[in-house]
């Protein structure tokens, strides 16, 4: 495991110049939700190209778009997606089970102590549908160092010692948008987002959102519900006028 550098404590987080691809962004989703409006089949990519620099990442996010190549293992074209139905987490609604529960009080974990690792565990080459790329995972390595991408540590003994799971993803506001989660032993995936769900409902703001991309029948056993295109921009818009979670 490399050095353990967790990411120096700052008021806010830094913003990157502007993207000249944020307008562009916008504009492409305006183009999809037209369209769903009339009555087309759009799917669920709003459009492609652009760059995983930090803003354009940041741009995404605000928008209401995500990241992920459309080859093969995360391979370009560079496609950026809007899931309808969204998949997203109420705060108040994460299933806890007795079994759950007993992981969580065994597992420790921390927050933003051991990033990288945390990507790397979740772009494991040998995981079934990989789409972590060299590139995406340098990506969101400079948003986290910008204090704009988390991670939630999964332990094995004292933090530090044996990385067992995790999960990363990108705090803009009240959203916290989920990119990507692992785990090596039992439960350790679903222990990560107990404690993400404790940091984001620490201050009990109703405006939080954590999203989680796509309903999995997996995630739907944890609590995650389903939200329309427009339900999830509205909730979205609301979420960017929070105030970042304290880490």
């Amino acid at each position: 495991m490399r050095r353990l550098v967790p990411l120096s404590p700052s008021p806010l987080p830094l913003e990157p110049p502007p993207s000249p691809f944020a307008a562009g962004l916008v504009a492409a989703l305006a183009r999809l939700e037209a369209a769903a409006e009339a009555g087309d089949d759009v799917g669920e990519v709003a459009g492609t190209g652009g760059d995983l620099e930090p803003a354009t990442l940041l741009a995404g996010y605000r928008t209401g778009l995500f990241p992920m190549g459309l080859g093969g293992g995360g391979a370009g074209p560079l496609g950026w997606w809007t899931p309808d139905p969204r998949g997203v987490l109420p705060l108040d609604g994460l299933r806890v089970s007795r079994s759950l529960r007993r992981s969580a009080a065994r597992l420790p974990t921390t927050v933003d102590l051991a990033f990288g690792d945390v990507v790397d565990g979740c772009a494991d080459p040998d995981r079934p549908h990989r789409w972590i790329t060299p590139e995406v995972a340098s990506a969101y390595g400079r948003l986290h160092r910008l204090g704009w991408a988390h991670s939630v540590e999964v332990w094995d003994g004292e933090p530090g010692e044996r990385l067992v799971g995790g999960l990363y993803g990108v705090a803009v506001g009240g959203l916290f948008a989920g990119e990507s989660m692992f785990s090596r032993v039992s439960d350790a995936s679903k222990v990560a987002l107990v404690r993400l769900v404790r940091v984001l409902s620490r201050d009990g703001d109703p405006r939080r959102l954590l999203d989680v991309q796509w309903r999995t029948d997996h995630l739907a056993s944890l609590g995650v519900v389903e939200v329309s295109r427009r339900e999830y921009g509205a909730r979205l818009r609301a979420a960017l006028e929070a105030p970042p979670p304290v880490w």
